[in-house]
């Protein structure tokens, strides 16, 4: 028990001095492991057939885009919309869910898509194919995450707890993003 205390203040210490550098580590971390999960749970994928470059390529959008954007959106409803107070909540998650989940499931099917070394007609077909479906889903599951997070978590934790349950998000993204879709029309 002491142990565990003495990493969280360790992270905690490390989060205070270095909050985007760690929170792209954890995004990054986070997103590599969904895309795992994809390959060997849903994809059924063995772990020797694992494509750890597909992985490292997934984990690459949550270190350089993910964390340092969830980082810098939730400093920037804290500092404009306020910090506590149900009515402030929900305004956070209004808005976060109209303006930035929208522009942010956008920039990270192209992002992939960029990865996977598709051309920009191919990437634009997939956005047309699967963003609809991606962004519902995300209503299914994230207002009622950021609901939580915005009224019980510290602004320093929500990323954190965001990207805990954004390992299941990634899995569903890692397999929306590279399963193989009819584009012909």
């Amino acid at each position: 028990m002491m142990r565990g205390r003495g990493i969280f203040k360790l992270y905690q210490n490390t989060l205070n001095r270095r909050p985007y550098l760690i929170q792209a580590i954890q995004a990054g971390t986070l997103m590599g492991a969904g895309d795992l999960i994809s390959q060997t749970l849903i994809e059924k994928q063995s772990m020797r057939s694992v494509d750890l470059v597909r992985s490292l390529k997934f984990s690459s959008i949550g270190f350089f885009v993910g964390g340092p954007a969830l980082r810098m959106w939730y400093g920037v409803l804290n500092k404009h919309i306020g910090s506590s107070g149900k009515t402030v909540v929900l305004k956070k998650v209004f808005v976060d869910q109209v303006i930035f989940a929208p522009a942010f499931l956008c920039t990270l099917l192209v992002a992939v898509g960029g990865l996977q070394g598709k051309d920009w007609a191919t990437i634009k077909r997939e956005l047309k194919a699967n963003y609809f479906d991606v962004l519902v889903t995300n209503y299914y599951i994230w207002p009622w995450v950021q609901i939580v997070n915005f009224y019980y978590v510290p602004l320093q934790y929500q990323v954190l707890v965001v990207q805990t349950v954004a390992l299941f998000w990634n899995t569903y993204l890692a397999w929306k993003t590279n399963r193989k879709i009819n584009l012909e029309n």
